[in-house]
């Protein structure tokens, strides 16, 4: 889908390449690794750090002695969460998509031109993958859930969408943009969206459209197991899905309808 564009050379870019650093890094990294891994003298990565310490983006830990990530960063992430929160009902929709399935349940939205999870539904016995985090944009058109919002784009929107090249993220990734129009044209007459580890290795899934009171696409409920467990299930795992889905239609018409 469409590219991340790559962080300007700028005292802002610099900073946030910063903070990208001390997130995978972990807790406890130095100054001078920062230094080392971004290409940045000691000076000038002393002053970043200075700032986003102040700021709140970063804190300095005494043990382990280096820095690590602020919490106003956790604050902007319940923000971002707050913002793309389901109403309580189709909350507990997918809670029992969750359960009837065990595996873990997800809705995803368009927000701009990236698919972004808004909720997800999982436990200990059945997580959600890694990737599958609330607030965290997700490959359209290698998850099933991304696949339903991209078949119910118009064809304009459509062709705005799908960038290419499109990354591979498993052997089995559709990265063909005519393949995946001819995907995307059956998920729309299937009404469900199929996913072999197509985005992660030993992983599948499904997804349908929750949709509007026009009948546009406005959401994808899904679902994600493990590979081994789809195909002796996949008839039972459908009919949770299409049944989450038209009851998430059906909740949100009504609270429209309510005002």
């Amino acid at each position: 889908m469409v590219a991340r564009p790559p962080v300007a050379d700028t005292s802002v870019g610099r900073a946030l390449r910063v903070v990208e650093v001390v997130a995978e890094a972990g807790d406890g990294v130095t100054t001078k690794s920062i230094a080392r891994r971004l290409g940045l003298t000691l000076p000038t990565t002393y002053r970043l750090l200075a700032t986003l310490v102040d700021e709140g983006y970063l804190v300095r830990l005494h043990e382990p002695r280096g820095y690590g990530l602020g919490y106003r960063l956790g604050e902007l992430a319940r923000r971002l969460s707050d913002q793309l929160a389901m109403p309580w009902p189709v909350r507990g929709i997918l809670h029992e998509v969750h359960r009837s399935a065990e595996g873990a349940a997800y809705y995803a939205v368009f927000r701009d031109d990236l698919v972004v999870v808004a909720h997800v539904d999982d436990c200990p016995t059945h997580p959600a993958p890694a990737v599958l985090r609330i607030g965290q944009p997700v490959p359209a058109h290698a998850v099933a859930a991304g696949k339903v919002l991209l078949a119910g784009a118009d064809r304009r929107r459509l062709a705005e969408l799908l960038v290419e090249p499109l990354r591979p993220l498993t052997g089995k990734t559709v990265v063909d943009g005519a393949g995946l129009v001819r995907e995307l044209e059956r998920v729309r007459e299937a009404g469900v969206a199929v996913e072999l580890g197509e985005l992660l290795p030993g992983r599948a899934g499904l997804a349908a459209p929750v949709r509007g009171n026009r009948g546009e696409v406005i959401g994808a409920l899904g679902i994600s197991v493990t590979g081994s467990d789809f195909a002796p299930r996949r008839a039972g795992l459908e009919r949770v899905v299409r049944d989450g889905a038209a009851r998430a239609t059906h909740e949100l018409a009504e609270r429209s309808a309510a005002g």
